[in-house]
């Protein structure tokens, strides 16, 4: 397995490019992803020069994508985390195999700051969250219009 992380200032990658990785991430985070227009706001923000953010990826030697994970930068500081972790999804192929770890602390060792994520409660990826040291510190409430 191949490891890529790709800056956000840097802009995309010729070989992953947003199409290719917001479709891998559609596909692959099955009842916990977003309507593919989002994953594709989402990767548009990381390659945002005022906004930014940054893309690790896990890829074969065929340049297949096996496990993609994006963080955005909040601007934020102190009172919010530095960092949001929105998407990781690892091909099931290769779940179990420690792709999703190895992705994740790609992000927490690259990451300038804090790192917060959302998790639904019933994610079996929530075990390797809390493994990695993240805490459940407050009860997310949304106001939906």
């Amino acid at each position: 397995m191949n490891y890529l992380l790709i800056e956000g200032k840097a802009g995309p990658h010729a070989d992953f490019n947003n199409q290719k990785i917001s479709e891998f991430l559609f596909k692959h985070l099955e009842q916990y992803g977003d309507p593919i227009d989002q994953i594709q706001a989402c990767l548009d923000y990381v390659f945002n020069p005022a906004k930014g953010g940054f893309v690790a990826i896990a890829y074969t030697d065929d340049q297949k994508i096996m496990g993609a994970t994006i963080v955005n930068n909040t601007g934020m500081s102190g009172y919010i985390p530095e960092n949001i972790l929105v998407y990781i999804a690892v091909d099931a192929q290769t779940r179990g195999q420690g792709v999703g770890k190895t992705l994740m602390q790609m992000a927490l060792e690259h990451a300038e700051g804090n790192v917060a994520l959302h998790v639904e409660p019933d994610n079996p990826a929530r075990k390797l969250y809390e493994k990695l040291g993240f805490t459940n510190k407050y009860l997310e409430m949304r106001y939906q219009k």
